[in-house]
């Protein structure tokens, strides 16, 4: 409506150019296979349904549906016409087995029919997204002119290019959805969880281009073939295809570990040769502010998240009210996977040892390298938004505020770091520092950054450190390395005195950056080199900083120039230690969150008299650590209230599972539940006479090897108030699972009754035998 009253007569020939389809607006002679065509829909699921993995399938799960029965006795050999009764019985089951395999098609194909819905789609979509995001979407005219070149070339071989974005909002999949509808590419597959498949909302996505599938497969191998038969189909016609590497959504700013589900299906598709190739792109996309950090928070605090439902969905309207800055959209170059494979089995082969089982244990490197290149890929071409600069500075700040000017030299310093390590900022047409600030305060907004005036000089503080730190997060992967560092000589730092007392030796700083580095290996993604050349890369880097000083042993055994100690050097001493806190404050949050999951555990150790057997439900575990953290940050035992935030304590414990530190049984499930206990060489010892925990044993110096780094505050210094008040009340906290685990409750909640009724209404309408 501004448009309209701004310039009614362009606006009014903008739609019309809309409705006519003129020019590219047309949405003809796309760069791909055709697609929007009456009939697509109805194409595509012949295709699907006549795959031979699927008809296989459907073969298999018949036949033993008929020795189940021949064992129950419902078919037996001896029977006059068995043979003939078998056979009928063989086809009433791949009959039905078929039916059902079409209603699940149905659910999942995406409907790719209507032009002239595509392009009414694309007007709404932009007008409604330029309208949060006034500041438009920003592109690499480079990147887009080289990805619409590789378009061309798939599209004469027949190749599909598989976009791989990041996932930190809905609308990463709106925005390059627009982006090829814009540069006139065909609009790629997109697969999509099927909780967003609620009425209205759930058709229009589908005909967009959404394929729904379900958020856990379980056992329903009938349904992970259809999956597996329409990826081979759309791979194998060249379709575009867009997944999200990451599974969900990011809620705490930073990439979160690869999820190998999509992935392995693409990958099995070309390994096995029902697939030529496919053109890899990882996307980068950047927001100034995302929409909905607030309902991320409630979620890493441990509040349940919500159904989608349209009511929700059109109250997300009133964002159009925000302006949110931009959004920065950045392709690595695409690659193919067919090379890829080549490559790394060229790799392994001279680098591996040999293996017995080889082509299980191949798949399965091939697998976890192609997940973690992505990732790095995604991250090297990230665009770092001014909001995630300004919201680093603060949170890595000592002192309650910070002047503009302070601010501004700040971020200008951060900038200059990002560009040094190789990473990218948001590009402002050389706008002034101050200038690229103050849009970047104005987009965060008082909310999460506030404003002292009436002062000397006006000073800003973070409001809302936990919402804040999604954008500090944005930028540490760049700084992974010398946050790690900077943490292990913190381990002599913090201990005061003069500089030789604070002096670290190369071989302490060895064992800690490498105990570190395992213990944050699912956490961050790390450069590919080793450790060793990786921290000698690192401590060159800061010393060329004139963050640390290295000293040097002329005449060791090994060699002269060898490292012996390091040390902040006497200009960062002089300059307040800025730059190398700035490194421990990026990489604290994680640390505490890492020792509170370590204190939590401390806790599970069995009361006196009761054996290791129990089995404690692993959700309620994390929830009753996020308890425990709550409690410790307002007694002043933790500094960063995000230490308890869900998803960094999910990566804690998936960490303590892969180290045997607990055992977790899983079932498989529509709706998997797990269940843990601490391995018996773990468990703490209990006094005999108090039944109190004793700060002994294998978990307790672990949890002290990650303390060595945390950061010294209220009640730090004094190491008895771990070993007593806190082991105290992480065994109130641990007690209450133990009870809850071996007392059965006679009536579940309400809530839990209205949960497993509509759980159970939900697998009544799903489609099956």
């Amino acid at each position: 409506m501004a448009r309209f009253r701004e310039s009614p007569f362009d606006f009014l020939r903008e739609v019309s150019l809309h409705v006519s389809g003129i020019g590219w607006r047309a949405y003809d002679d796309v760069v791909g296979q055709p697609i929007f065509y009456p009939g697509f829909t109805d194409n595509m699921k012949g295709m699907v349904l006549s795959n031979a993995i699927l008809q296989k399938k459907t073969q298999e799960l018949a036949e033993a549906r008929l020795k189940a029965e021949e064992r129950a006795g419902l078919l037996a050999p001896t029977d006059t016409g068995y043979s003939e009764r078998r056979a009928r019985r063989r086809a009433i089951l791949e009959t039905s087995l078929q039916e059902v395999t079409e209603k699940m098609a149905d659910d999942m194909i995406c409907r790719f029919e209507s032009k002239a819905f595509i392009r009414t789609a694309f007007y709404v979509c932009t007008q409604l997204l330029t309208k949060a995001y006034h500041q438009g979407i920003h592109v690499s005219s480079e990147e887009v002119l080289r990805l619409r070149s590789v378009a061309e070339r798939a599209a004469e071989k027949k190749q599909s290019i598989i976009f791989l974005p990041c996932h930190k909002s809905h609308v990463d999949y709106v925005s390059l959805q627009l982006i090829c509808y814009r540069l006139g590419l065909a609009l790629p597959v997109v697969v999509a969880g099927d909780n967003l498949n609620f009425p209205f909302v759930g058709q229009f996505l589908q005909h967009a281009g959404a394929m729904w599938i379900r958020r856990s497969f379980g056992e329903d191998v009938l349904y992970s073939t259809l999956v597996q038969s329409y990826i081979d189909t759309i791979l194998r016609n060249g379709y575009n295809f867009e997944c999200f590497i990451e599974g969900g959504r990011s809620r705490i700013g930073k990439l979160l570990g690869p999820k190998f589900g999509i992935l392995s299906f693409i990958l099995d598709s070309v390994l096995s040769g029902r697939t030529e190739d496919a053109i890899m792109c990882p996307v980068s996309t950047q927001y100034d502010k995302v929409i909905e950090t607030e309902s991320y928070i409630s979620e890493l605090l441990g509040q349940p998240k919500p159904k989608e439902n349209l009511q929700d969905f059109l109250s997300a309207s009133s964002v159009l009210s925000l302006q949110l800055g931009r959004v920065d959209v950045r392709f690595h170059e695409p690659w193919s996977l067919r090379d890829f494979i080549i490559q790394q089995r060229a790799r392994f082969s001279k680098v591996q040892p040999p293996v017995t089982d080889k082509s299980v244990t191949e798949r399965t490197r091939l697998l976890r390298t192609l997940g973690y290149k992505i990732l790095s890929d995604i991250n090297s071409v990230s665009v770092i938004m001014p909001t995630a600069l300004i919201g680093t500075v603060l949170l890595t700040l000592r002192g309650r505020g910070v002047g503009k000017a302070e601010l501004d030299r700040r971020v200008n310093w951060l900038t200059e770091r990002v560009r040094a390590r190789g990473g990218r900022v948001a590009h402002f047409s050389g706008a002034p520092t101050s200038t690229i600030v103050d849009r970047g305060l104005e987009v965060l907004g008082p909310s999460l950054v506030g404003k002292i005036e009436g002062l000397a000089e006006d000073t800003y503080y973070a409001v809302d450190r936990f919402q804040l730190s999604f954008y500090r997060n944005m930028t540490i992967h760049l700084f992974v390395s010398e946050a790690l560092v900077s943490a292990a000589m913190y381990t002599r730092v913090k201990q005061g005195g003069g500089p030789d007392n604070q002096r670290i030796s190369y071989a302490m700083l060895v064992d800690q950056v490498s105990f570190l580095s395992q213990l944050f290996r699912g956490e961050f993604i790390f450069p590919t080199e080793g450790l060793m050349i990786n921290l000698d890369k690192t401590l060159h880097a800061l010393e060329r900083d004139h963050v640390i000083r290295i000293n040097r042993r002329e005449d060791g055994p090994v060699g002269p120039n060898v490292i012996s100690s390091v040390e902040i050097s006497h200009h960062e001493r002089l300059c307040g230690r800025e730059n190398f806190d700035f490194y421990c404050f990026l990489i604290w949050p994680f640390i505490e969150a890492s020792w509170l999951g370590a204190v939590s555990l401390m806790g599970l150790s069995p009361p006196i008299g009761q054996n290791n057997e129990v089995w404690l439900d692993l959700k309620r575990v994390q929830e009753h650590a996020q308890l425990l953290g709550k409690t410790l940050y307002h007694q002043g035992d933790l500094s960063y209230f995000e230490a308890v935030n869900r998803e960094t304590l999910k990566n804690a414990y998936n960490f303590f599972e892969e180290e045997g530190i607990i055992i977790v049984s899983k079932t498989k499930s529509s709706r998997p539940s797990q269940t843990m206990r601490l391995a018996p060489q773990w468990c703490p010892p209990r006094d005999g006479a108090t039944g109190h925990i004793l700060p002994q044993g294998r978990l307790w110096d672990f949890t002290e090897m990650i303390a060595k780094s945390r950061r010294e505050g209220k009640n730090r210094r004094d190491g008895a108030t771990v070993s007593t008040r806190v082991l105290t009340l992480s065994d109130k906290v641990g007690q209450e699972l133990f009870v809850a685990a071996t007392v059965p409750r006679s009536q579940p909640p309400e809530g839990d009754y209205q949960r497993r009724r509509a759980r159970r209404k939900a697998i009544q309408t799903r489609p099956r035998l």
